[in-house]
Formats: C-alpha cells, sequence, structure tokens
C-alpha cells in the first residue's frame, strides 16, 4: 500500500469520526460545567479560605507588640525626707517597651474562627454548586428542543416527499381529463408550505444550537449528533433527594453552629505568657530620675467581661438565623417532591400516550392510501388528500412530540432529584 494511498484512508477516517460525532445530554452537563465563566469562582473560594484559615492558626504564633510613650505629669513622687542618691524626680517621662507573648488558652476562640472561615467557604462552595447545578436544566431545553426540531425536520421531508408523489399522481389525472388545475394549485401551495416550514425549523435550530454550542463552548456542527437518551427510569419508583441544596443548607447549619461557638469563646477569659523589655526614665525603679532598661515576664489572665452584656442577644439572633435556613430547607423538599410528583404523571401520561401513537399514525395512513385511491380515480378532490396528509402528519409529530416530551420529564426527574 502507498504512503499516499495510507494517508487517504486515515484522513476519510478522521472525517468520517468527525462528522458523525455524538453529544449527550451528560457531555453536554460536564462541557458546559467546564466552559462557564463562574467556574473560575471555585478556586477563588479555595484560596480565600486557605488565606483566612492560615490567618487564623497564626493566633497561636508568639505575638510581638511595641510601644513608646513620652509624657509630663503635674506631680511626682517625693519622700518626705531626704536620701542621699535621690534627687527631686523629673516631670518629664519617656519609655519604650517590646513584648513578647504566648497563648496558653484562648477560650475555643481560634478553633471557633477556624470552624466559622470553613464553614463560610463551604457555603460559597455549594452556592458555586447549585448555580452549576441549575445550568443542566437550562442544556435540558436547548437540548431536547433541537431533538424535537430534528424530528419536525425529519418529518417534514416526509410530507414534501409525499406531497411531490401526490403532485405527480394529480399531475398525471390532470392529463388524463381526471383532475383540475386547482387540485394540482391546492397541492403546489402545500408544497410552498411545507418548505416555509423547514426553512422556520432550520432557523429555530440554529439558534437553539448556537445557544448550546455557547453553553458547552465548542461549535456543534451540523453533522453532530446529538443522542436520543433511552429512557430508563419508571413513574412509580420512589427517588431519594439529592440536591445541591441540601448540603447548601447544610453548610449554613454548621456556619451557624460555628458562629455560637465563636460568641461563647469571646466570654471565655485568656491565658497567656509574656516577657517585656524596655527602656526608659524612670525604668521600674520608680525613685530613679535616670534612664534604665529593665524586664518583665510571667503570666497574664485576661476576661472581657463587658462581653457578656450582648452574648444573649448574639445567640438568639443565630438560633433566629437558623430557624430561617431550615424553613428555607423545608420549603425546598416540599417544593420539590412537589415538582417531582408532577413530573412522575406527566411521565405516566406520555407513556399512554405513547401506546395509541402508533395506532392512529397507522389508521392515517390508511385514510391517507384510500383517498390517494379516490382521488386518483376522481371521486376525492386535492383537498380531501390534503387533510389526510397533515392528518398523518400531524399524528407523527404527536408521537414524536410525545417521545421527546417524555425524555425531557426523565431527565427533569433527573435533575430534579439529582439521580
Amino acid at each position: 500500500m502507498s504512503t499516499r494511498l495510507l494517508f487517504l484512508l486515515l484522513l476519510c477516517t478522521v472525517l468520517s469520526y468527525t462528522s458523525h460525532a455524538q453529544l449527550t445530554p451528560e457531555q453536554c452537563y460536564e462541557k458546559a460545567r467546564a466552559n462557564y465563566p463562574l467556574v473560575n469562582q471555585y478556586g477563588l473560594i479555595e484560596k480565600s479560605e486557605s488565606y483566612n484559615l492560615s490567618n487564623a492558626a497564626r493566633a497561636w504564633l508568639p505575638q510581638v507588640s511595641l510601644s513608646a510613650k513620652a509624657t509630663w505629669q503635674s506631680e511626682v513622687i517625693e519622700l518626705p525626707f531626704t536620701m542621699p542618691g535621690i534627687g527631686e524626680m523629673d516631670q518629664d517621662q519617656y519609655q519604650a517597651t517590646l513584648e513578647v507573648s504566648q497563648i496558653l488558652w484562648d477560650g475555643g476562640s481560634t478553633s471557633a474562627r477556624s470552624a466559622m472561615y470553613k464553614a463560610s467557604a463551604d457555603i460559597e462552595k455549594q452556592k458555586y454548586e447549585v448555580d452549576m447545578y441549575a445550568l443542566q436544566e437550562r442544556i435540558n431545553q436547548l437540548y431536547f428542543g433541537i431533538l424535537l426540531l430534528n424530528e419536525q425536520l425529519n418529518l417534514n421531508a416526509v410530507l414534501q416527499k409525499d406531497l411531490e408523489t401526490n403532485y405527480n399522481r394529480i399531475m398525471v389525472s390532470l392529463n388524463n381529463g381526471v383532475a383540475s388545475q386547482a387540485d394540482l394549485d391546492a397541492i403546489r401551495v402545500e408544497q410552498l408550505r411545507a418548505r416555509q416550514m423547514q426553512a422556520e425549523l432550520q432557523a429555530s435550530k440554529k439558534a437553539f444550537t448556537d445557544m448550546l454550542s455557547a453553553f458547552i463552548g465548542e461549535q456543534i456542527s451540523d453533522g453532530t449528533v446529538l443522542s436520543k437518551p433511552v429512557a430508563g427510569l419508571n413513574a412509580s419508583d420512589i427517588y431519594e433527594i439529592r440536591r445541591p441544596e441540601l448540603q447548601l443548607f447544610e453548610a449554613q447549619r454548621t456556619f451557624y453552629n460555628s458562629q455560637q461557638k465563636l460568641v461563647r469563646s469571646v466570654s471565655m477569659p485568656k491565658l497567656a505568657l509574656f516577657a517585656q523589655g524596655g527602656y526608659g526614665k524612670p525604668g521600674l525603679n520608680m525613685l530613679s530620675n535616670e534612664f534604665n532598661p529593665f524586664f518583665i515576664g510571667g503570666i497574664r489572665l485576661s476576661w472581657n467581661l463587658s462581653s457578656f452584656y450582648t452574648q444573649s442577644n448574639e445567640m438568639q439572633l443565630l438560633k433566629i438565623n437558623q430557624s430561617g435556613a431550615d424553613v428555607q430547607k423545608q420549603t425546598f423538599l416540599f417544593n420539590t417532591n412537589l415538582k417531582v410528583s408532577q413530573i412522575n404523571t406527566e411521565i405516566e401520561k406520555f407513556t399512554e400516550l405513547l401506546k395509541s401513537d402508533d395506532e392512529i399514525i397507522r389508521l392515517r395512513q390508511g385514510i391517507q392510501l384510500s383517498t390517494e385511491v379516490k382521488v386518483e380515480n376522481g371521486t376525492a378532490s386535492a383537498s380531501d388528500l390534503i387533510r389526510d396528509l397533515n392528518a398523518v402528519n400531524r399524528s407523527m409529530l404527536d408521537k414524536a412530540l410525545h417521545e421527546i416530551q417524555m425524555l425531557q420529564a426523565i431527565y427533569n426527574l433527573k435533575n430534579s432529584t439529582n439521580l
């Protein structure tokens, strides 16, 4: 085999694969998720969480503070007697200190703050997941809309072929003196209307395809096949709701719990080691009128009792916020269960409709064939034939619509429960 022939075969294989690329709803979900601008927000949330947690953990590092002051006071220490080496104290005093402290126990404040930062980040992540999940419903509308338009275009092509066949049949009848020019013109009008409908359907399909292409971040070509999913659900089944909104409500509960712990920790005493070195006039010896270095070290207990003034109100506000989140969760579950029940009813309805669609089409086609024979024999008009042709086409459209609507209902059920 020559190199040129091998290259041509390889090229044909690639072109054939490309021209028949397939897409499924699940693939569209993944592509839309990767393409949607909101996806960058997820990385920002994680970075923000990392910085906040790092800052909270640094509360356990030694804390260093530097202070300096210069004062003038109206009175100074005066001894009622004189002592050698001790003169009159100056009224101006100076002091610079450097203090290093190490927290031993902070009442759980750092732990509560870290938990609050993590819970806050989880809320933002779940909001992101909810927003991304909402994309699936929009993808479903576009995807199944295109499937329906494809079915309508296919049936329109069948209708145009039937009209052309009957146009030729009536032309023969006209030449034989059985049909009239009006009969031929009536068929011609229906042909033009069918072509107009084809143009409208193609324009709608292009609009839907362009929107879906924008969502998934790649152009959907005319050769791309949107696979028709296989129905695999029963309306009578009971499905557990696993929507990301439930994780959002749980993240909110965790956040409020962490805030309650933080409020309690503010009212707890704090224990720390400290070491302080300085230089000033006077130093630790208050009777010295000279600049001297000094050092102090020890353990410090601090307790902000004024935090108890507002602790009760803050706890009540957090409980109110938590109750509000619980009400939102119950409302969401109620509405979602109601929606699931409605979708199940729709699936049952379309299942029953599809059982009789094939029989209706068969009967309509039989009537059409009978009318075609009558037109050839001159016992029926073109209007009768057009009516029966439209009836067959309408029954086929009904079947296609019911199939797509049932598939879309199944995917709406999946989307509503996150199956």
